[in-house]
């Protein structure tokens, strides 16, 4: 299994990291943290992992605002209105997508469940309140949405392909019929949400607005229940077993048993500053590892995975690898592909 991380950050560079498993001898000589072959046993568990380094590109002409990523295809968007497009197999940008008039706020693909490392659809929001759709072999401008009135704060995408979900800087919620490339609903929300997800299986999905994230039946966006966080939460994943990670502005990382309705688990000192980025690393079904890390990125630089298995055990858990960076970090994507 192969696992890339890719981070955005304000000084419009995006870093690319290559996850890989420590071959531990009976000393500390072997490869540590970051890549550069320092092994801190206080810093990092014995049995971890590590990030090499594989690119630093300055991509955009401004800061970096979204990067999602699958297979060996990434993307990032930033504030000079324009897409990115990178090939990870040969580490090189091979080209743009200029169809948007605002900052890109979010970027999302969709790929079958069947083949997940295959991306069919790319999938875009700006501040200038629409969703493109993208073909993604090749990447081919498909369709414009008119979502909403002051910009596109995030989207999501159903499992299935067939609806999309968006919130908006108007304090709106919108749905998408993506058979026939219109918008069927739109709903005005007691308060502007910025993040918006589903869950794996797209039975529900999650709004964040502040500190109150709430979980929505997915069928007819009824409220199943909702969270305060003590600070404001600024990214989110989901993961199995009905648990959702979050970051905040606190630096900590949590996850909510949305099952029981309570906090599950809590490292309070995760990162010194910000969580800005989250994602959940596996191989979704691929049959390869189980989904069973979580890494994250800090607005001081750092990133950083972590095991799932070693949480809850009345410890606090230690990064497997973290890397620094030396830039304002601004979000995190990752995937995994089994090698061949």
């Amino acid at each position: 299994m192969k696992t890339t991380l890719l981070a955005g950050s304000y000084e419009r560079f995006v870093w690319g990291f290559d996850l890989k498993t420590l071959k531990l001898s009976g000393t500390n000589h072997e490869e540590g943290e970051g890549g550069t072959g320092q092994w801190d046993e206080k810093k990092v568990n014995p049995r971890s992992h590590s990030l090499l380094p594989l690119f630093s590109y300055p991509s955009h002409n401004s800061s970096v605002r979204s990067v999602a990523a699958c297979g060996s295809v990434a993307v990032t968007g930033g504030s000079d209105d324009t897409i990115k497009i990178f090939d990870l197999s040969s580490l090189s940008e091979i080209g743009s997508l200029i169809h948007h008039t605002g900052v890109i706020t979010s970027l999302a693909f969709f790929s079958l469940t069947s083949s997940p490392s295959v991306p069919l659809n790319l999938f875009s929001g700006s501040t200038d309140g629409t969703i493109n759709i993208y073909d993604t072999d090749p990447f081919v401008h498909l369709k414009s949405m008119k979502a909403h009135k002051r910009g596109v704060n995030d989207l999501t995408v159903h499992p299935s392909g067939r609806l999309a979900l968006s919130v908006g800087h108007d304090s709106c919620i919108c749905m998408f019929n993506l058979i026939n490339g219109r918008r069927s609903f739109n709903c005005r929300l007691q308060k502007e949400s910025e993040i918006i997800r589903y869950d794996s299986k797209g039975e529900t999905f999650f709004m964040v607005a502040g500190q109150t994230i709430s979980l929505h039946n997915a069928e007819d966006a009824k409220l199943i229940g909702s969270i305060e966080n003590p600070n404001r939460v600024l990214c989110v994943a989901p993961a199995e077993g009905g648990l959702l990670f979050m970051g905040s502005e606190d630096g900590k990382l949590r996850a909510w048993d949305t099952t029981a309705g309570t906090m599950a688990y809590c490292i309070d000192d995760a990162h010194a500053a910000r969580v800005k980025g989250l994602t959940i690393l596996g191989s979704k079904g691929e049959g390869g590892d189980p989904s069973y890390m979580v890494a994250t990125a800090s607005s001081d630089g750092v990133v950083k995975v972590w095991d799932m298995r070693m949480f809850g055990n009345g410890q606090q858990p230690l990064p497997l690898a973290q890397a620094e960076t030396k830039s304002r970090l601004t979000c995190l994507a990752g995937c995994s592909v089994m090698k061949i």
